[in-house]
């Protein structure tokens, strides 16, 4: 790894603890779909107040390109029953985490486990490559990003149950 990443990974660990995001998911009592809504905190909050919990397995966030996707990979992968991810809000300027999972989806990694073709500056996954294409062969991206509006995400995973 290149030392500029390095000092952006240093750079990360500071910001979590001089300004700690406290809600990153929220278990539900569905099954088959998550909802990830990038860096919109507040459509987070709102999506765990809502009576849509009752068909989401997890909502969550995604600020990074990196460790955000390698553990949405994981669980992913470990949640058995799990086949949609719902992507939604406004992606982080600067990581682009959004962009960055749905070219995961799309293309893959190469041989470095980079994400393929995305705009995101430190697309380095540590997951193993076997867990990844696991994740993009079992998961369908329902892609909803900049939408806010949560009956439009309601609806549509009305449509998916």
């Amino acid at each position: 790894m290149s030392f500029r990443f390095r000092m952006g990974e240093l750079a990360g660990f500071v910001c979590k603890y001089m300004y700690p995001i406290p809600t990153t998911s929220i278990s539900g009592s569905g099954t088959s779909i998550a909802v990830c809504t990038l860096s919109s905190v507040g459509l987070l909050k709102r999506i765990s107040r809502d009576k849509i919990m009752e068909k989401i397995l997890i909502a969550g966030r995604l600020f990074s390109e990196n460790k955000g996707i390698d553990s949405l990979v994981t669980f992913c992968v470990q949640s058995p029953a799990l086949r949609y991810l719902l992507i939604c809000g406004r992606d982080t300027k600067g990581h682009y985490p959004g962009d960055a999972l749905v070219n995961l989806i799309t293309y893959g990694i190469d041989t470095e486990n980079k994400i393929i073709n995305t705009k995101s500056p430190h697309p380095y996954l540590t997951c193993d490559p076997l867990s990844i294409q696991k994740f993009r062969d079992k998961i369908q991206l329902i892609d909803m990003r900049e939408c806010l509006d949560l009956n439009e995400i309601r609806s549509r995973i009305n449509n998916f149950t």
